[in-house]
């Protein structure tokens, strides 16, 4: 596991991230593509009509979806258990007040990652959304535009520290918790556990896009937050002696927490906003003019800026919004910067 802790390694897994059908359920394994230059290289077809047949009845009896395996013969397809999940959702109003309660559901399947540890991924539903701020964001987060996204997985939590062992073989956090979220890595270690993570399991796991991250963290809301209006520190872990709209000083914990402590949103993510900030793959760009309107990541070349979602328990509100973002250089790390997974679809 070398590699992991490797900071000069410049590479991304974006296996997947070509444009496919909206309905599509088969997972599959891309070859890693290892420079910015090969990811605009066409993708090789892979031949599943035949496969696709074969499955039909099943993905409509079982609601499965199937995946690759690797094995010595090279690659076979097995059925990924994908399970309904219920949690609860609440609604905030402008002074961080909850106001509503209500049932979510989502699905999901487990990733064993060895040793009885394992990862959470949930089915994101295709959509559209208005990506961006409209009004109160800052200058790079305009202009506001459309972007049309196929349905991907992405992991329930930021990435822990169990997890993050389990492939790395090593911690580099700065609290330590087998649930707190990992932190104290760069976006060069996140790739590479990404690396990793495909050749135990044989699936292109990737950082998400920003497209995908700010998607996956709206989940449907228009509002600052994916609660509402505003927010508070029981239902995120922020910086709290900070302000934001009619919500005063709160509780400023000032280190991480066991992810899933809070409500999650309307996908049944968690800690979207707050705890730890999230690597996304995209290079820098100081607003979204020429914006990809698609869920692909957004690369200028060899741009040693990266972007960071979601706010920290170090940061104000302000920086936990859905549309906050911010830039940090590629291999630096912080005792407030993780990271989540995506799987891509297609």
């Amino acid at each position: 596991m070398n590699s992991i802790s490797k900071t000069d390694k410049y590479n991304a897994v974006l296996g997947g991230t070509v444009d496919i059908e909206e309905n599509a359920t088969i997972l599959t394994k891309n070859g890693l593509l290892t420079n910015y230059q090969e990811f605009q290289k066409p993708h090789p077809e892979t031949n599943i009509v035949g496969r696709s047949i074969k499955f039909l009845f099943s993905l409509l009896k079982n609601r499965q979806t199937p995946e690759k395996e690797n094995t010595a013969q090279g690659y076979r397809q097995k059925q990924v258990d994908i399970r309904d999940f219920s949690f609860n959702l609440v609604t905030t109003n402008n002074r961080g007040e909850v106001i509503n309660t209500s049932q979510g559901y989502a699905r999901s399947f487990l990733e064993d990652l060895g040793n009885g540890v394992e990862l959470e991924m949930v089915e994101i539903p295709a959509g559209k959304f208005l990506m961006g701020s409209n009004k109160q964001g800052c200058d790079w987060e305009f202009p506001q535009h459309a972007v049309k996204l196929p349905t991907f997985f992405m992991s329930k939590y930021p990435i822990t520290q169990e997890q993050y062992t389990a492939i790395a073989g090593l911690n580099p956090s700065r609290f330590k918790g087998d649930q707190l979220p990992v932190e104290n890595v760069s976006w060069n270690n996140a790739v590479s556990f990404c690396e990793e993570l495909t050749k135990v399991t044989g699936k292109s796991y990737t950082l998400p896009s920003e497209a995908q991250w700010e998607y996956a963290c709206r989940a449907g809301t228009r509002t600052p937050f994916y609660f509402g209006y505003t927010i508070n520190s029981d239902l995120v872990n922020y910086n709290g002696n900070y302000s934001y709209g009619l919500v005063h000083k709160q509780n400023f914990r000032q280190k991480t927490i066991d992810v899933g402590s809070f409500t999650p949103n309307a996908f049944g993510l968690y800690d979207m906003h707050g705890n730890v900030y999230e690597w996304c793959l995209d290079d820098w760009h100081s607003n979204y003019n020429g914006a990809p309107n698609n869920q692909n990541p957004w690369f200028t070349g060899n741009s040693r800026w990266k972007v960071v979602r979601g706010g920290s328990w170090n940061t104000s509100p302000q920086d936990c919004r859905s549309t906050s973002r911010s830039l940090h250089m590629a291999d630096t790390a912080y005792g407030d910067i993780g990271f989540r997974l995506v799987l891509n679809v297609s």
